[in-house]
């Protein structure tokens, strides 16, 4: 019986996916490049559908795989900036309904501190309906407890991190936030890349190798046998900020 052709070419990407994953030499030049682009401030430079996004594209591919494959109904993102992120969650959660997803599905942002010109372009996109804002610290209590009423009678949950990189901040977000994932889910945690990088590249900010978003996804694992990575992920994106962060729930 002749093979479906779509499942042929999968199985061809699976072991060619392998095989780059494996290659040291691959991996050590997607490396460099990252932190010379990083110099250059490379993922300030996109935008999503009319707002700065400030992701990798791969990464921003990555998430619309998991996206149509899990069809959430509801998304979680901490740290909003200019919003980009929200509206690119919106933007697939809307393209899911028109293919048969959850037509309710809503991204819930989270941030300590909404800009009011930022609020204001979100609160006016096109897809506004399906963003909901949270101004407030990811990790203050009042602030998990109403994220947490947000799933309610929710059937999938998925959440991204990206907000203060700090090992102790991460940590308390992954405490707090990767429960609310369903099984199958994912929780994604950017910026692991940090642990990767000179200790030069991040003079004026808290973080950097060993404080940062990789470091508190290790500690997190070690205690959570229920995540695990994705490591097939890493392996075709290469070019990532979340190498080790995509973290999969399997129960």
């Amino acid at each position: 019986m002749q093979m479906n052709p779509y499942l042929t070419f999968k199985e061809e990407c699976a072991r060619e996916i392998e095989a780059q994953g494996g290659d040291e030499t691959l991996r050590q030049a997607s490396r460099d490049w990252m932190n010379l682009a990083n110099r250059a401030r490379y993922s300030y430079h996109f935008e999503w559908l009319g707002r700065p996004v400030i992701q990798y594209p791969q990464d921003l591919v990555a998430m619309q795989e998991l996206m149509w494959r899990i069809k959430p109904d509801l998304v979680i993102e901490t740290g909003v900036a200019h919003g980009g992120s929200l509206v690119f969650f919106a933007s697939m959660l809307e393209l899911n309904a028109v293919c048969g997803g959850p037509a309710d599905a809503t991204v819930l942002g989270i941030d300590i501190e909404i800009r009011a010109h930022n609020r204001s372009f979100i609160e006016a996109h096109p897809l506004a309906r399906r963003i909901r804002l949270i101004q407030g610290s990811s990790t203050n209590a009042t602030v998990v407890a109403e994220a947490r009423r947000a799933t309610q009678d929710r059937r999938k949950v998925m959440v991204s991190l990206d907000s203060n990189h700090t090992h102790d901040h991460v940590l308390a977000e992954l405490q707090a936030y990767a429960p609310l994932v369903s099984a199958g889910s994912y929780c994604m945690v950017f910026d692991t890349v940090i642990e990767h990088m000179p200790r030069d590249m991040f003079p004026d900010r808290a973080w950097g190798p060993g404080n940062n978003p990789m470091t508190a996804v290790k500690a997190f694992l070690e205690r959570h046998a229920e995540f695990e990575i994705d490591q097939e992920m890493d392996a075709k994106l290469l070019i990532s900020v979340a190498p080790g962060g995509f973290l999969r729930r399997r129960v």
